[in-house]
């Protein structure tokens, strides 16, 4: 084991916080079964109590130390999904302290498919509850320069680079049956149907999840979402001080020397997704008056990116 990870693993074991990667975002963790600790994330954060913690896991066998109610339907989701972005919701076990759920009798959790954080897992012994490393409602942190921005050197954070899909994991509960998704991710609504044979039903409103009953995401900058016409007709009247959050083929329509972040290519909405936080705390970075960024199809991936531009816009 390399001498960062060890660090790392001795600081969640002595109740302290350490950063990071996911194949989603970057974590702030600490112990889930030790409460001091996690009252340190909220603190560090400056993120509400009620709001809860997903709790991730190395092992599906660990499941065991959070629920006893582990259902069919869950069971293929695991198999179908996991390691990977999808967290589901269950019934939790008493043991499981109330900061870690907001208050509920629900648990959140999944298993990273990152290589670095199933390791720390692993090292430290114990599950570790972490939301994204950043400050309340601010945009994700991707890259561990972001956590850096963030937290400077008051946090350890394991270098792990850019992450691959820069966007917070699904989040789903079985209700009767029935699969509620609670936030939208990488693992898409006609995935999950695809295993299930049952459509899912929204509740990205509900209690139950992370990162949708506050205001996240949002950068300083105003924020303007529009259709790729409508903003590139805006953008060359906007004036200087206007930054530009768009694909590739939409930057190739306008003056080079407006501030802007190139998302990618608007056919490969994998990579759009990736680059979304590293765009917004980029350009934030610029202290612009207004941010446009182009709207994309809400289909597929793209329900999931329209849900964070639209609570970075402080649409939802």
């Amino acid at each position: 084991m390399n001498e960062p990870l060890q660090t790392a693993a001795a600081l969640i074991r002595a109740g302290e916080l350490v950063a990071f990667p996911t194949e989603t975002v970057y974590g702030l963790g600490a112990d889930a079964f030790n409460d001091s600790a996690i009252q340190k994330i909220y603190e560090a954060k400056g993120r509400p109590s009620s709001n809860p913690l997903i709790v991730h896991i190395a092992e599906v066998a660990d499941l065991s130390l959070l629920t006893d109610e582990v259902g069919e339907q869950e069971q293929k989701l695991i198999a179908a999904f996991w390691p990977g972005p999808l967290t589901l919701v269950f019934q939790k076990k008493d043991t499981v302290s109330s900061l870690v759920t907001g208050g509920m009798n629900t648990v959140a959790v999944r298993m990273p498919a990152h290589s670095l954080a199933l390791k720390l897992i692993k090292a430290s012994g114990t599950p570790i509850a972490a939301p994204s490393a950043n400050l309340s409602g601010k945009p994700s942190a991707t890259h561990h320069a972001h956590v850096q921005g963030y937290f400077g050197d008051s946090i350890l954070c394991l270098e792990g680079g850019a992450t691959e899909h820069g966007l917070e994991s699904t989040v789903l509960q079985i209700k009767n049956g029935v699969p509620h998704v609670y936030r939208l991710g990488s693992i898409t609504p006609e995935d999950i149907e695809r295993v299930l044979g049952i459509k899912p039903v929204f509740e990205t409103k509900s209690e139950h999840s992370p990162g949708t009953h506050f205001k996240h995401y949002a950068p300083e900058t105003q924020l303007e979402i529009l259709e790729p016409e409508e903003l590139i007709k805006k953008a060359t009247v906007g004036g200087r001080k206007i930054g530009i959050l768009a694909s590739v083929e939409v930057l190739a329509q306008l003056p080079n020397e407006l501030p802007h972040f190139d998302l990618g290519s608007q056919s490969d909405l994998l990579t759009i997704g990736s680059h979304v936080y590293s765009g917004l705390i980029t350009l934030d970075a610029l202290r612009l008056n207004k941010i446009l960024v182009q709207s994309f199809p809400e289909q597929g991936l793209g329900l999931a990116i329209m849900d964070r531009l639209r609570r970075a816009a402080g649409e939802l």
